[in-house]
């Protein structure tokens, strides 16, 4: 075998290391994800209620710190994970993937900056120099708007959540690493998920409570999507064979 040939060999072994990396990151999210929305914040956040927010947090004060760790592990996935699918995506176009890559780092910081709405609420609960200043009832209101806040505010995030996977899902579809059904499918459903996420940000608050109702149906195809992929690239990895005639 010729030095081409070894180092060819040696790439797509990298390649599939990559894909597997990616994998069990996109595994880990959307697992991690669900898990602490189910035991965590579904059983602290009372939408539009800051009262009974506040109140769940005071009486369950280790889960809520559960879920800051959660969601912190979670933004540091998200950055492998868009380390990853930068490198195993580059060869196919260096610009998008270096765009999508951007697109994944703005999210993750952003997710990061509404994780610290839940933590400054836990640093009002156990400061006694709050004390001084405001009233009990006072800051249980303060703790659970800023909890609430935590719940708007992740819907910002996922718009360049959408954009990015969106961009990279177009250049797993052109590289042939993964059947195009199923880049296809992972494209279809960041786009149907952005397009809630936007009409959520632009409709008034009737119909943004409606929206709310029904927001699972636009959620379902993209987690559905993760765990596809996930398991695939987890197993089987990519077709390392597709990687000429790229632009």
């Amino acid at each position: 075998m010729n030095s081409n040939g070894k180092t060819a060999s040696i790439d797509d072994v990298s390649q599939q290391k990559i894909a597997r990396i990616a994998g069990l990151a996109f595994l880990f999210i959307v697992i991690g994800y669900t898990l602490t929305w189910i035991f965590v914040y579904s059983k602290l956040i009372v939408a539009g209620n800051a009262q009974a927010t506040a109140n769940n947090i005071m009486a369950n004060e280790s889960l809520s710190r559960i879920g800051i760790a959660g969601d912190l592990m979670i933004a540091i996935s998200s950055l492998v994970l868009a380390w990853a699918l930068y490198i195993l995506l580059k060869p196919v176009n260096k610009n998008l993937a270096l765009l999508a890559l951007y697109l994944k780092l703005t999210d993750a910081i952003l997710a990061t900056v509404t994780v610290s709405f839940s933590f400054i609420s836990l640093q009002i609960l156990n400061g006694e120099a709050y004390l001084t200043v405001f009233k009990p009832e006072q800051l249980q209101y303060l703790v659970g708007l800023f909890l609430n806040m935590h719940t708007s505010a992740s819907t910002i995030p996922m718009v360049f959540t959408g954009l990015g996977f969106i961009v990279f899902f177009y250049l797993l579809f052109k590289s042939n690493y993964v059947p195009r059904i199923l880049a296809s499918f992972g494209i279809f459903s960041y786009l149907s998920l952005l397009t809630y996420v936007f009409v959520k940000i632009l409709v008034a608050q009737p119909a943004t409570d409606l929206l709310s109702n029904i927001e699972l149906i636009f959620y379902l195809p993209s987690v559905l999507f993760e765990l596809i992929i996930g398991f695939w690239l987890l197993i089987k990895g990519v077709n390392v064979q597709e990687k000429e005639g790229y632009s």
